[in-house]
């Protein structure tokens, strides 16, 4: 499965949400809080992956790229204005936008070393200003947190949604596992799934360096944002890889 499938989890999560606008205001204030720090409200805008804060974006030109027809879909039912990437021909598009945003630990979508670092690089050379992502303490991870994300709610009236992130870890490699998301539907116990997703973890020193590798000039964890998914009520650091 891809990252597409994995986000489109968010985007129900968003949808089923009676105060959604609420939802986008927050990722969009996380979103402001980078901006200052660089000093650069971007005006044009790559997005990787369903994001809210896609629905409140004013750059002049927004850009989406792994994202299903569902989410393109919905997207433009609320009037903004966007274009489509396909995966594909992402290296087309080089150094096109002032800004990317690939959040949700965008970068452990991978199975290997090899595939991160083409990963960050693919990323990386899309960008002019930075590059904005997420990605949780792996180091310091709590045991138990490994084998599940603390799992999310979603009432609205009568009907409930549940969001359950199980992570299963290799036996062999401590760094890899595979994550499946479960969205149950109460009162009819109805079941979605998505996944399975090959994942590998990433470190804050390892993102750094295959950064720097990928031309970034510097690497800032946010101390003051952190970010946290609609699908799991864990936090994640916000980070920004600057290219100017």
């Amino acid at each position: 499965m891809t990252f597409a499938n994995y986000t489109d989890a968010v985007l129900s999560a968003l949808t089923f949400n009676p105060k959604f606008e609420d939802q986008i205001a927050r990722k969009q204030e996380i979103l402001d809080g980078v901006y200052r720090i660089e000093n650069l409200e971007p005006t044009s805008v790559l997005f990787v992956g369903f994001n809210p804060a896609i629905l409140s974006c004013c750059a002049k030109t927004i850009a989406v790229t792994e994202i299903s027809d569902r989410a393109q879909e919905f997207i433009k039912s609320r009037g903004i204005k966007f274009t489509y990437i396909d995966p594909a021909k992402l290296d087309s598009h080089q150094k096109k936008f002032q800004c990317v945003i690939a959040m949700d630990e965008y970068f452990t979508f991978a199975s290997s070393d090899q595939e991160q670092q083409i990963k960050i690089a693919r990323i990386c050379n899309l960008a002019t200003a930075f590059v904005i992502s997420t990605i949780r303490d792996y180091k310091n991870m709590d045991f138990k947190e490994r084998d599940f994300s603390q799992p999310a709610t979603v009432r609205n009236g009568a009907e409930t949604k549940i969001f359950v992130e199980n992570h299963d870890w290799d036996l062999k490699d401590r760094t890899l596992w595979n994550t499946m998301v479960y969205e149950i539907t109460e009162p009819n116990s109805s079941l979605q799934t998505y996944g399975l997703f090959e994942r590998r973890t990433m470190f804050f020193k390892q993102l750094a360096k295959f950064s720097m590798d990928a031309g970034a000039v510097n690497f800032l964890v946010h101390k003051n944002l952190m970010y946290k998914s609609l699908i799991k009520k864990n936090y994640e650091h916000v980070v920004s890889i600057q290219f100017e």
